[in-house]
């Protein structure tokens, strides 16, 4: 059995909702090593986690989340290391989420770069994108590296400014 667990963070971007999964043979129900992060999402972002009245409150769970967080937006950490929960998204949007994982630190790649990759050119760039706005893992999956084909932001369930922002961190476009 599992149970909803959350946490809010603090951030250059603003509070961000942390949500996850605690795993039943996880060593502690609140312990880091027993949770799964489910969902990363900032105040006021376009289709973010809510947080339900079952859920549980839960700091502690996310204190190696936090801390690689803290990192990135530092400049110290070029990647995240977390345990992430399985079975979110279509079958199309899990491929496109792993196209996004595999855009190195620092770089954008286009929308159409993204179709591609995962076998959806041409009129699958739109698809594309609605799989990438669905992306419930902001910054820990870098759909921020992803942009319009002339170079310019597109797009970003959290803001241009922060997409902005997040670029402008790891030194790219921006």
């Amino acid at each position: 059995m599992t149970t909803t667990v959350y946490a809010r963070v603090e951030s250059p971007l603003g509070e961000l909702l942390l949500v996850g999964e605690t795993v039943a043979d996880g060593p502690d129900a609140a312990g880091a090593a027993g949770v799964r992060l489910r969902s990363l999402s900032m105040l006021g972002q376009k289709g973010g986690a809510v947080v339900q009245d079952r859920w549980r409150h839960a700091p502690a769970a996310f204190a190696e989340v936090a801390r690689q967080l803290e990192a990135y937006f530092a400049g110290r950490s070029t990647r995240f290391d977390v345990p992430l929960a399985e079975g979110a998204g279509t079958e199309f949007q899990r491929r496109v989420w792993a196209a996004l994982e595999s855009i190195p630190y620092g770089s954008t790649v286009s929308y159409g770069e993204v179709a591609a990759r995962v076998g959806s050119s041409g009129a699958g760039v739109r698809a594309v994108g609605t799989a990438i706005g669905r992306n419930p893992l902001l910054v820990v999956r870098p759909c921020h590296r992803v942009i319009g084909a002339d170079g310019a932001l597109r797009g970003y369930a959290g803001g241009l400014e922060r997409k902005k922002l997040l670029l402008g961190i790891e030194g790219g476009a921006g």
